[in-house]
């Protein structure tokens, strides 16, 4: 029998603070939304747009204003729980979200927060997602876990136990939580890769979206069947912070935000 072969490669700082917002975020009380949005009037509008002069705006800044704005009308599901018997509810939506850069050949994560997104178009969103990747340091010390400061590199030192009490210890502080991830947090696979359905995504925010690959489906319009641009959605929110029918408000609101191609 021939004798297996493979390789033995270090593992990813950057994967440690993963592993445990994993293990914080099974603990939250989430309900789930599985989505599936017409996105045939959005994808029309912006090829348009293309063919017109003006700034470049992409898909997924319109789908972090479109989702900016419609949480900052429905205040509530991005609320974070402040003690035992209050809600700390934040006026303005920042939304977490994760870019990619090619460093030294190899694809690494740029975690980046968007400020105050009901505020700002879509140019400005597009502009800061492509600041954020041409910004970045070529030798990745950027990147959580490449070494920046001392309390960082303690912290993956540290024992798994001692790491995640650290993280509920931080959760319990709204304010500290949100000047650091927003309130808000978009995972977009469709836009690292092509993904056909969706995937259940892990959080510690109050709302998170993760968002899968556009896809061409059958879909009953009016009185007929069409082809259609169809974008696969997860959403998950704190049912510890909202009730359900906040929650489905919000979902409904946010669905015909979306399908209207809404700022487009």
């Amino acid at each position: 029998m021939t004798a297996p072969t493979f390789r033995i490669v270090e593992f990813p700082r950057s994967r440690i603070a993963t592993v445990d917002i994993g293990a914080i975020g099974k603990r939250k009380h989430y309900v789930s939304a599985v989505l599936e949005l017409d996105v045939t009037v959005a994808r029309e509008r912006m090829a348009s747009a293309r063919k017109e002069p003006g700034p470049r705006v992409s898909f997924t800044a319109w789908i972090l204003k479109v989702v900016g704005g419609t949480v900052s009308r429905h205040k509530e599901v991005a609320a974070f729980r402040c003690g035992r018997r209050k809600l700390m509810i934040f006026d303005d939506v920042d939304i977490s979200i994760v870019v990619e850069k090619d460093v030294a050949g190899r694809k690494v994560p740029l975690p980046l927060v968007v400020r105050k997104v009901q505020e700002k178009s879509l140019a400005e969103i597009t502009a800061e997602i492509d600041g954020a990747k041409a910004e970045m340091p070529v030798d990745g010390k950027a990147v959580l876990g490449q070494g920046s400061g001392v309390l960082e590199r303690l912290y993956y030192r540290l024992p798994g136990a001692i790491r995640r009490a650290a993280w509920r210890l931080m959760l319990r502080r709204p304010r500290y939580v949100f000047g650091k991830m927003g309130n808000v947090v978009v995972t977009s696979v469709g836009m690292m890769g092509r993904v056909n359905g969706w995937f259940l995504q892990t959080s510690i925010h109050p709302v998170s979206f993760g968002v899968g690959s556009i896809s061409r489906k059958p879909a009953v319009v009016g009185d007929g069947i069409e082809s259609r641009d169809i974008l696969p959605m997860t959403v998950l929110i704190d049912h510890d912070a909202v009730d359900g029918a906040p929650m489905a408000r919000f979902i409904a609101a946010l669905t015909k935000d979306i399908e209207a191609g809404l700022g487009l």
